[in-house]
């Protein structure tokens, strides 16, 4: 057996962990008065940032993200802070262009972003290697991540294939990033020991627990000798989240494979989000326990409580299971993608067009078009004949890659004609604006009422 160095914590609940859970909802006012605490903790990074967190922030909670951003870390400046950023998508759900990617690494980097974890929905690693490069001008860390799936179409040497074009392209570290909890423990032993011998960068992982596997996956990646694994404290683990904290660090307590956290303060930080995890309660997902069907469906733990909630919102929770089935079909029709953002919100779309018309594809959305039609880069397999035909004539208005001089005229003629004050110099606002074009006015005209 292998028996690796001390293994590195990120803490996950103010990012992953809240989102997966409680469909990220907990306001910023919920999370500082822990946060000193968290950062004693011992934490190799706590992510605190990225995913889905930009949107929620200007869609529901009416809180500037980079005010956000800023808060943590103050907060917490003695602990990384992390984010995860979709390499070409950002925190967005399309292809921004290079100049907004630049503007927003930069930007994320001057605010208090130290670790930035990039991936791509498809692997695709050339919507990734921009964005690492552009980390590294910061003088950031930048981590380059794979997302784990299973399919015909991905073997190990998929895997090591993509983690060589990671550490050629200067990355400082490699993560997993297994998003609905497939990668079993055995398999994650193969996989890191594997990683080890082709590549020299830490090797970091997180996996979910949504299928009941990821604490067992997490021991056999530290024996395997990864460097660092993803972690949520205990009461905002587990179902759709991660293994909790606690757990892992007295599995290993007194082994030669050291998690050296305080477990006094986790214990405290145990406590405050069990209360504050009442006060969001209408966000919480139905699932008890585990649900070893994703083993098949595939489907991430943010993804399905998301899911949830917007089906109740619809008046349509009693079609859950039968989209959660449709999804895993409507992937394999798809080539085969990895279920995470925004991949997975497409196919989780269509499957919900699917299942409510009661007809296959006799609707389809313009953004499964254009994943079909590879404007969200290659798909991993092959992508069924019926899609092919579907798509081959439609041809859909591409939205242009605004420079940010496109975006500041835009963005001052909005405000002008809605009689609001004029932002467009704001170089935050500005980036919320070409992130979000159509929720942003919006969220501007609650933010300057404050």
């Amino acid at each position: 057996m292998n028996k690796p160095n001390k293994v590195g914590i990120t803490e996950v609940v103010l990012r992953d962990g809240s989102q997966s859970l409680l469909a990220t909802r907990i306001k910023i006012e919920d999370m500082i008065p822990i946060a000193s605490t968290l950062d004693k903790v011992g934490y190799w990074s706590i992510e605190s940032w990225g995913g889905a967190t930009y949107d929620a922030c200007i869609r529901y909670l009416d809180e500037d993200p980079w005010e956000r951003l800023r808060q943590f870390k103050k907060a917490m400046p003695n602990t990384r802070q992390q984010m995860l950023v979709r390499g070409q998508n950002l925190v967005g759900y399309k292809h921004y262009s290079n100049e907004l990617v630049s503007k927003f690494i930069n930007k994320s980097s001057e605010n208090g972003i130290d670790v930035f974890r990039i991936f791509d929905a498809l692997n695709d690693f050339q919507n990734i290697e921009f964005t690492i490069k552009e980390v590294k001008e910061n003088g950031k860390h930048a981590q380059g991540t794979m997302a784990y799936t299973t399919s015909p179409v991905h073997t190990l040497q998929t895997w090591l294939d993509f983690a060589k074009k990671v550490e050629d392209s200067g990355a400082d570290s490699f993560a997993i990033k297994d998003m609905a909890g497939l990668l079993r423990p055995y398999d994650a032993y193969q996989l890191v020991s594997a990683l080890k011998e082709e590549i020299s960068l830490p090797i970091h992982m997180q996996t979910h627990a949504t299928t009941g596997m990821s604490t067992a996956t997490n021991m056999k990646a530290i024996e395997a000798g990864i460097d660092n694994v993803d972690t949520s404290i205990s009461s905002m683990s587990m179902t759709y989240g991660h293994t909790a904290t606690e757990s892992l660090v007295a599995i290993f307590e007194d082994s030669q494979s050291e998690i050296d956290l305080n477990m006094d303060l986790l214990g405290e930080v145990a406590d405050y989000f069990k209360e504050i995890r009442e006060n969001y309660s209408e966000f919480e997902g139905s699932m008890k326990g585990v649900d070893s069907s994703m083993l098949v469906k595939q489907v991430p733990g943010g993804m399905l409580s998301n899911l949830e909630s917007q089906l109740k919102m619809q008046g349509h929770e009693d079609k859950l299971e039968s989209i959660k089935s449709e999804i895993a079909k409507v992937r394999k029709d798809f080539g085969y993608p990895p279920l995470v953002t925004p991949a997975s919100q497409i196919i989780g779309a269509q499957s919900m067009l699917n299942v409510v018309s009661g007809e296959d594809y006799s609707r389809l959305s313009n953004e499964s078009i254009r994943l079909v039609q590879g404007k969200y880069g290659k798909l991993p397999g092959e992508i069924s004949n019926i899609l092919i035909d579907k798509v081959k004539d439609i041809s859909i208005e591409e939205e242009a890659e605004e420079d940010l001089s496109e975006l500041i005229s835009q963005l001052s003629t909005l405000c002008k004609e809605n009689e609001i004050e004029d932002i467009s110099e704001n170089e935050e606002h500005l980036l919320t604006y070409g992130l979000f074009p159509n929720i942003a006015l919006r969220f501007f005209k609650n933010l300057l009422k404050k």
